[in-house]
């Protein structure tokens, strides 16, 4: 069975990248797969902050990571780059975490002026952690992404396409290996 690891990036999960977290479940659930998916600002703060290998929590969330045949890394874009706590949680991840993954970055953004942030800023750092199967990253400006009185979101009908073009890409890697 397929293992599949979701690193949310942001910092509630009550933000539109929890939003497209929720339809990359989805996609996996229909699938032949087990889901993981931690959202780094739950770790323990002082653990993150003080860089703590020793951690259980972080110990835990890195043998997911492990054991994962798909990692999909979830981040706001905040001041041209993915966000601080993601990086503190990848600054964890032993430095061949990625070696042999499939990783497909997404990511959501205020405008298109962002659209390369991914690729200059967060691909290089999953490079150095072994990361050498990346897919298409997905970047999503976060007026696709449209709250509604209740709570939800609404994601628009294009940006669902242009996710599920990729989690069938990438799973379908994962099938013929």
């Amino acid at each position: 069975m397929t293992k599949v690891v979701i690193i949310n990036g942001s910092n509630t999960r009550y933000s539109r990248v929890t939003a497209i977290q929720e339809k990359v479940e989805c996609f996996f659930s229909a699938q032949s797969t087990t889901i993981h998916t931690i959202h780094v600002h739950e770790l323990p703060a002082a653990a993150l902050i003080t860089a703590n290998f020793a951690s259980e929590a972080i110990k835990a969330e890195n043998q997911k990571v492990e054991e994962a045949d798909i990692v999909v890394i979830l981040t706001p874009i905040y001041k041209a780059s993915y966000s601080g706590i993601l990086k503190t949680y990848l600054d964890l991840l032993p430095q061949k975490a990625l070696v042999g993954k499939k990783i497909l970055p997404i990511a959501v953004g205020g405008s298109i002026g962002h659209l390369l942030a991914l690729e200059y800023a967060l691909k290089p750092v999953l490079a150095v952690l072994g990361a050498t199967d990346i897919a298409h990253s997905v970047y999503i400006i976060d007026k696709q992404i449209i709250r509604l009185e209740d709570g939800s979101f609404a994601i628009e009908e294009e940006v669902i396409n242009r996710l599920e073009v990729e989690l069938k890409k990438i799973q379908h890697t994962v099938a013929v290996n």
